[in-house]
């Protein structure tokens, strides 16, 4: 699994935080369009959401759609729109490959990044499968270094599986959304709705992001593990 951690006050990404965040929540805001569809729609676009707050089960396998969706709803059409490279798992060119990555980003554009769950997903995703199988799908939307200029490189990325770290799960735990999330869910205002998206993606705090938003400290020179199709995972 690539190593991941939360991002600190010290460290600097490109483009720059503020600007991430601005671009985010106004995305958050903005899709799908107010007033259209269901609330449980609106967080499911964003959201890939357990079954109920125990995390027992997920409500669908759709990572490879909604990490197109949301991507393109982050990604500015204008620079090019969303960007979906050429097969990480090939050894050929995988600098180069990295670099044009980067290269997206900086011009403020997501960047879909798909491979096996247990190598791209978080440690606690309830899509790791005991055999290796399956695989995922994350959005990346910046370059950094840890403590500034210099410092240890990562990619920033939006990973939607609630069910990943711990830290989401609990994030998502609320009095409003406690027990089965179909039913909570749909019972929830579209502005609460909103609101509840842009706390696991956006955190309280404005120099730092919520739980579905991590670095991932990628090795730029090697190839990602092939995907597996055994069995029956995402």
């Amino acid at each position: 699994m690539i190593e991941q951690a939360y991002l600190e006050a010290a460290d600097v990404t490109n483009p720059p935080v503020a600007s991430l965040r601005a671009r985010i929540g106004a995305a958050i805001d903005s899709s799908p369009a107010p007033g259209t569809g269901t609330v449980l729609d609106r967080v499911s676009f964003w959201l890939q959401l357990p079954t109920d707050t125990t995390v027992a089960g997920m409500l669908d396998k759709l990572c490879e759609a909604r990490g197109k969706r949301v991507g393109t709803a982050l990604s500015s059409a204008a620079a090019g729109g969303l960007y979906d490279p050429a097969d990480l798992s090939a050894a050929v060119d995988i600098t180069d490959k990295w670099a044009g990555i980067g290269e997206r980003l900086h011009a403020d554009r997501a960047v879909t990044v798909k491979g096996p769950t247990g190598h791209v997903g978080g440690p606690r995703s309830l899509f790791i499968q005991a055999n290796g199988a399956g695989f995922h799908v994350i959005v990346l939307l910046a370059t950094g270094n840890d403590g500034g200029p210099g410092g240890r490189p990562f990619f920033l990325a939006f990973d939607p599986d609630v069910s990943a770290v711990t830290e989401a799960r609990q994030t998502w735990t609320t009095r409003r959304t406690i027990g089965d999330t179909v039913k909570k869910v749909s019972a929830l205002s579209e502005a609460d709705a909103i609101a509840h998206i842009k706390l696991m993606l956006l955190g309280n705090d404005p120099n730092r992001f919520g739980p579905l938003l991590r670095k991932y400290y990628v090795d730029t020179a090697a190839a990602f593990p092939a995907i597996s199709r055994a069995g029956s995972g995402q």
